[in-house]
């Protein structure tokens, strides 16, 4: 068995056995900015993530064969052209002159601040583990054969090589905060040899829960003629530890934040909502929710009020309560009535 060095796939695969269509990885090249970690083949259907651990299970946009082919270097950027002037004597002899072109400043990376110490999670033994899995620690991809081998044991199998610590991208360069490499492709980070040895890491244990802390996070919405969209600043909220509910007359949070931190809300709603047809989903920096309206009348707020709301409109893009594209006002009976 080898293991595929296609990216996004990293399984082991045997070169005898290699259907076509077996292989889901990424044809394009990582995309590291601004903290944003992304694939430039599927950034509009992937959108960028925080997290190391998320961009790595970022599933490939392609299909194909497993192979073992060394990844090929990025071809090397071309040098610009020297310049070349003519210039003219009071004789009228011309000569050229030719000037280097101007030197690019070369900055030496520079380690960014080391995040606070981590507590390294350890492996549940007590867990059961399908054969196959893959160490969740960083550097090491050895796979889960079985407890007396990968846990237990006592030869190479049952060793884990990895990085304590997180990755670091810092001006082009790419390491880990625990050692000291650093290279510049991305394919030659993944080489990167781990710098700790222990036991492997199949199923994390439990940690003892520590007790929330309730907290708020902005909402922003806007309108056009036949959905409500909504934004829910909540960063890095959790997708397997939290729950959005769509009714046709109400929306509930229950978003699971770093730091044992929750957001929870009801809010019940301006106007009906075709709740089957809305949908929500969730991104590095917010949630954001598409409700398709159940009638096509104008939202004054986006939560019901007892307060007697004017009948003020606004079309186009300005203000929060806009509706964008309309042609015309559209009533329902009550605002109808009061507009006459």
């Amino acid at each position: 068995m080898v293991r595929c060095t296609n990216k996004g796939c990293g399984q082991e695969f045997d070169p005898e056995s290699n259907p076509a269509g077996g292989c889901t990885f990424h044809p394009g090249a990582p995309v590291f900015h601004e903290g944003l970690k992304s694939w430039s083949c599927c950034q509009d259907v992937n959108k960028p993530v925080l997290d190391f651990d998320d961009f790595m299970k970022i599933q490939g946009c392609s299909s194909g064969q497993h192979s073992a082919e060394a990844p090929k270097p990025e071809a090397p950027k071309p040098v610009p052209a020297a310049n070349i002037t003519a210039v003219e004597s009071k004789a009228g002899i011309e000569t050229y002159t030719t000037a280097a072109p101007a030197a690019i400043p070369i900055s030496t990376p520079t380690s960014a601040t080391p995040p606070p110490p981590e507590e390294e999670e350890e492996d549940d033994p007590t867990v059961e583990v399908p054969v196959g899995t893959t160490c969740r620690h960083k550097g090491c991809g050895k796979s889960f054969v079985s407890n007396e081998v990968s846990r237990f044991g006592e030869g190479e199998e049952a060793v884990c090589v990895y990085h304590p610590k997180q990755p670091i991208f810092h001006e082009g360069s790419k390491g880990y905060f625990c050692c000291k490499r650093r290279v510049l492709e991305f394919d030659e980070f993944l080489k990167i040899e781990g710098c700790t040895r222990g036991k492997h890491l199949f199923a994390p244990k439990n940690k003892p829960t520590t007790e929330e802390q309730e907290v708020t996070c902005r909402i922003d919405h806007y309108q056009t003629p036949t959905e409500i969209h909504v934004s829910v600043f909540a960063k890095q909220a959790d997708k397997d530890r939290s729950a959005i509910k769509i009714a046709s007359n109400e929306i509930a949070f229950d978003l699971a934040l770093p730091g044992a931190k929750r957001f929870r809300r009801s809010i019940e709603l301006y106007g009906p909502i075709d709740a089957e047809a809305s949908s929500y989903k969730y991104y590095g920096t917010k949630v954001e929710l598409l409700l398709k309206k159940a009638d096509n009348r104008s939202w004054a707020v986006l939560e019901k009020t007892d307060r007697t709301l004017p009948v003020s409109f606004t079309f186009g893009v300005g203000g929060r309560t806009g509706t964008i594209g309309a042609k015309q006002l559209v009533l329902d009976d009550q605002n109808a009535t009061r507009h006459t």
